[in-house]
């Protein structure tokens, strides 16, 4: 239960800061917007469900966008990060249930490397996916890779900076449970 209050509070935080922070930040360039919401969907639970995945990454998305006016463009983008989370955590964690004992990916659970690489496919991702539908809208091929990339390397350094700045404690499940 505490874990559930513990998420909830992390989901307002995120959101807020992104909305009220990083959103009214000046534009550096149009190419260049730093995302750092995405990052409660990368620290949820290892045993999460990968249906509740789904409607968390859907409401967090959708309720960015509620504030940026963006009907469906960021649910989207992040119901994507949340169907490949599982497959890339059993790519990037090789553990035995049983011996495994960390209760959220994070550089301590996962190592420096795998955790970094985990967060790096789902930060390109996320921004390809989002650039693809805006680029739809307007723009040529060139503006479409620059903004991925761009923006992928703002939020990944602010990804960075968070993971070292707030290194979570790490509890430990007990294996009894």
């Amino acid at each position: 239960m505490i874990n559930f209050f513990k998420n909830i509070i992390r989901f307002v935080l995120f959101l807020g800061v992104q909305v009220y922070v990083l959103n009214n930040v000046p534009p550096l360039h149009h190419f260049i917007s730093p995302v750092i919401y995405y990052l409660f969907l990368l620290w949820l639970p290892f045993s999460t469900d990968k249906f509740w995945l789904l409607i968390i990454g859907f409401l967090l998305g959708l309720s960015f966008d509620y504030f940026l006016m963006t009907p469906g463009l960021h649910a989207a983008g992040c119901v994507l990060i949340m169907y490949l989370r599982p497959a890339l955590i059993n790519l990037f964690v090789q553990y035995e249930k049983n011996e495994f004992t960390y209760r959220e990916p994070s550089a301590a659970a996962m190592g420096w490397a795998p955790f970094l690489t985990y967060v790096f496919i789902l930060t390109i991702v996320y921004h390809g996916y989002i650039s693809f539908l805006e680029w739809l809208q307007f723009g040529n091929f060139l503006d479409f890779l620059f903004k991925i990339i761009s923006s992928s390397i703002i939020s990944m350094l602010l990804v960075i900076t968070l993971e070292v700045i707030f290194s979570r404690k790490q509890k430990l499940r007990s294996t009894m449970s």
